[in-house]
This record gives C-alpha cells, sequence and structure tokens, in this order.
C-alpha cells in the first residue's frame, strides 16, 4: 500500500515537471498545473507516512501557487508543510513554517485566517514551550483586535494570561488581564469582567500589591451588577483578610467553590495564596474580644455571611 501511493506520488512529480517545461509553442510554464500535481503528490506521500517528503512536496506546491500570484493557496501549503513537521515531533520547524504562512495570509489579506493559524500553532507548540505559545496567541489576538472581532482576541488573550500565570511572569499577566478585561467590557460581557476581575486580585495579591488588588475591586463597582456580586462580595472578604492578615478568612475564601472552581492556573493562585507574614491556615492569634464578647462568635458571624454570599 505504501509502495503504492509512494509510485503514484512520483508519477505525479513527474507530471508536475512537465507542466513547467516550455517549448516553441508553450512559452510560459504552467504553475497552476504544476502545483495541483504537487499538492497531489504531498498527499500520496502523506498518505505513505513519508512526511519529509510530503513536506517537500507542499513546499513545491506553495512555490508554484506564489509563481502564479495565488497567496492563499501558496499560505495553505506552507502551513500543510509545517503539519507535516509536526507528524515527525519537529515542533520548532512547524511553528515556523505555520508564522510563514500566516504571514502570507496577511500579504494576501486574509487576517483572520491567519489569527486561527497562529491559534493552531499556540496550540501544537503548548506542550513543549510555554513562551512561544504565549507569543503566538498574543499575536492571533492582536490580529483579531485590529480587526475588530474583540471576543475572539479576548479569549485569545485568556489564554495567553493563564500561561504567564504559570510561567510565574505575574507583572506580564497582570498586564494582559487588564487588557482582556477591558475588551469583555467593551463588548458588554460584565460577568467574564467579574471573573477578570477575581483573577486580577489574586495575581495583585500574589505579587504583594494590595493596592493595585484593591484598586481593581474599586474600579469594578463601575460595571453593572458588580455591587453585591457574588464575585464582590467575595473579593471585599478577601482584601479584608489579607489587610488584617487574617489568614482564616483568606483560607475561607480562597477554598470556596467561587475561586476552586476558576481556570486551573488562577484556582492554584487562590489556594496557594498566603497573607504576609502568614503560613497558612492558622486562627488568628490577635483575635481581640469585641464588645466583651469571647472572639469566637465574631469569626463564625463572618464565615456564615460569607458562605451564605457565594450560596
Amino acid at each position: 500500500m505504501a509502495a503504492q501511493k509512494i509510485n503514484e506520488a512520483h508519477e505525479h512529480i513527474t507530471k508536475a515537471e512537465k507542466c513547467l517545461k516550455t517549448s516553441l509553442t508553450k512559452w510560459k510554464p504552467d504553475y497552476d498545473s504544476a502545483a495541483s500535481e504537487y499538492a497531489k503528490a504531498a498527499v500520496c506521500f502523506k498518505n505513505a507516512k513519508q512526511f519529509d517528503q510530503a513536506k517537500d512536496a507542499y513546499l513545491k506546491e506553495a512555490e508554484y501557487h506564489t509563481e502564479n500570484k495565488a497567496l492563499f493557496h501558496a499560505a495553505k501549503a506552507i502551513e500543510q508543510a509545517g503539519m507535516m513537521m509536526k507528524e515527525q515531533k519537529k515542533m520548532p520547524e512547524a511553528i515556523q513554517y505555520i508564522e510563514k504562512a500566516c504571514m502570507m495570509y496577511m500579504e494576501n489579506g486574509t487576517p483572520d485566517t491567519a489569527a486561527m493559524a497562529l491559534d493552531r500553532a499556540g496550540k501544537l507548540i503548548e506542550p513543549i514551550n510555554l513562551d512561544k505559545a504565549v507569543d503566538l496567541y498574543q499575536k492571533a489576538a492582536g490580529v483579531f483586535e485590529n480587526e475588530d472581532r474583540l471576543r475572539q482576541a479576548a479569549e485569545l488573550l485568556g489564554k495567553a494570561s493563564r500561561l504567564l500565570v504559570r510561567l510565574k511572569r505575574l507583572d506580564e499577566a497582570a498586564v494582559a488581564l487588564q487588557k482582556e478585561k477591558n475588551m469583555y467590557k467593551e463588548i458588554e460581557n460584565f460577568p467574564m469582567c467579574f471573573k477578570k476581575t477575581t483573577a486580577q486580585v489574586l495575581i495583585h495579591l500574589h505579587r504583594g500589591d494590595y493596592v493595585a488588588a484593591d484598586k481593581c475591586v474599586r474600579e469594578s463597582y463601575s460595571l453593572p451588577g458588580y455591587s453585591g456580586s457574588e464575585d464582590s462580595v467575595a473579593m471585599e472578604t478577601l482584601l479584608q483578610g489579607y489587610d488584617e492578615q487574617d489568614e482564616d478568612q483568606v483560607y475561607r475564601v480562597c477554598n470556596s467553590p467561587l475561586l476552586k472552581y476558576m481556570d486551573n492556573d488562577y484556582a492554584k493562585l487562590a489556594i496557594s495564596l498566603r497573607v504576609p507574614g502568614g503560613g497558612g491556615k492558622k486562627k488568628k492569634a490577635a483575635a481581640a474580644p469585641q464588645g466583651g464578647a469571647s472572639g469566637t462568635p465574631a469569626p463564625a458571624e463572618e464565615d456564615d455571611d460569607y458562605e451564605g454570599g457565594l450560596c
């Protein structure tokens, strides 16, 4: 079966070479037919699992589409060459071809196709190179943003933000999240803005910047529905606990369903958050009696109020 497909591929290459020959009656090479034959050859090689030869055939196809000024088809062929590199587990080379294809899509005036290809490239490289994946997702988001497709841009920025958190590049993650939140605000997806505020607070507290975390919450009160929402109650409780170094209160919020069921990278930030100078879940040593009470009813009351707010 494989040998038969390889023979077929070589037959298509022979036909392609004939299309490129000129004579007294044929002054110009037939680039369109040559590209078509190389495309058929590439598929035959691919089916025979001869991925390197398939890659070469796709690149030949791209070359002749380019000669024919058919940039979109050339870009598609180069992207396929990248896929052949992926089949051989040569991810950096695969990404190079896909990025080259994206530039051609842009040149051809089809930016949406370019952005989608960059997104696919990001998914391919993410398991082995998070930094490169961040770069690709941000480029794709930029393309969509230029086309005023803010929902798609925000989704891709969201992927980049989560990976930046995983990479512990928290300053950059904070910037990316703010941009993402602004896009959701512009398209009036306010519930997503609430979630992004929560993620921002977690990032800023991990950066040790209480002021920035508090500012994010204050600014979010301008969003319709934020005041009194589950998200705002949780963030006010978290900020209060963090500011007062109440580890128990911070622990309760960070282990609540609202935060535990966030995207995994943010949930990990929540679970690992510690108050300044703290070291995990401990009762607040300096819980002074209030109004002559023993001191225990107050935390219990906070707990009940908070749980009621979340549920």
